[in-house]
């Protein structure tokens, strides 16, 4: 049992649940495979058509948002995959009192070619202020990771990383203490499996 599941309001059990079977439904994979990490592995969690379903979404920012640092003023991730994401909890921000303020932030992968060549899309916080990284899944952590350096280097707190799927190897988890970062996940790939 993961800390989410331990910390998870008694309400909440059935969406976690419904979007338990829709990733393993949807997102899930088994057989081989090479991930981004380049590692190899017989599975393979693709979590956009669930993200980007309108049952999935509504399901994982509702439950996404209660692991977002209270004192975010905004989310943000690495795009493709944390796209969705962060616009789904800002979304569902809105009708949550805790987090009735909380922006979407888009992190490009490169800096973009023309215009004001924009690393962070979305409206910026002022600088100082506490973003939570959003994730859809982890193996190595190196795109949540990018993310947390770019929102860095632009001048805000990144302390807290929060994913859908926590598919990494234990001697990989190292990688969130050296960073001084704070990771949960709402599931582990073993949940899927």
């Amino acid at each position: 049992m993961d800390k989410y599941q331990n910390a998870i309001p008694h309400e909440d059990i059935k969406h976690r649940e419904t979007l338990l079977t829709l990733l393993k439904e949807h997102a899930y994979r088994h057989g081989k495979y090479t991930l981004s990490s380049g590692k190899e592995s017989e599975h393979y969690v693709n979590c956009k058509p669930v993200t980007l379903s309108c049952e999935g979404n509504a399901l994982m920012s509702k439950l996404m948002i209660k692991l977002v640092d209270r004192n975010s003023v905004a989310v943000g991730g690495l795009t493709l995959g944390a796209d969705p994401l962060v616009c789904g909890v800002a979304q569902r921000a809105y009708y949550v009192a805790s987090h009735s303020d909380l922006d979407a932030l888009i992190v490009r992968k490169n800096t973009k070619g023309y215009g004001t060549r924009e690393l962070i899309e979305g409206p910026k916080p002022k600088k100082g202020s506490v973003v939570t990284v959003l994730e859809d899944v982890t193996t190595t952590g190196s795109s949540a990771l990018q993310a947390v350096r770019v929102l860095r280097d632009a001048g805000y707190v990144v302390n807290r990383v929060v994913a859908i799927v926590d598919r990494m190897d234990h001697e990989d988890t190292a990688v969130w203490a050296n960073n001084q970062i704070e990771f949960l996940s709402l599931f582990t790939l073993s949940d899927l499996i």
